[in-house]
């Protein structure tokens, strides 16, 4: 069965705060959801017409866990508190089986 992932890119961090709210939640929800962080870097190198922004690639064993997890309460409650915090182009993508 393939992999699901949770691709977070970060165009903008406007308020810090909600973002750290975001992230005492976040990271038990995910783990609840069978999420494990494969990367969480500001370290990025951009081609094309990517751009180097911070970028939190989660890994989950299947695509519908991370549905699943994204429409969680705890993931939701999450989100809430991110609110307007950041601009962010957010996906989930399934794996090559």
């Amino acid at each position: 069965m393939p992999k699901g992932y949770w691709v977070s890119a970060y165009r903008a961090i406007s308020d810090p705060e909600k973002l750290a709210a975001y992230n005492k939640l976040a990271g038990p929800a995910v783990q609840a959801g069978g999420g494990r962080v494969l990367s969480r870097g500001v370290r990025v190198v951009a081609h094309d017409a990517g751009i180097a922004e911070r970028t939190v690639l989660i890994e989950f064993d299947s695509f519908e866990q991370a549905v699943a997890a994204h429409e969680s309460a705890a993931y939701q409650e999450a989100l809430a508190a991110l609110a307007d915090g950041v601009e962010r182009d957010f996906r989930i993508v399934e794996g090559i089986d």
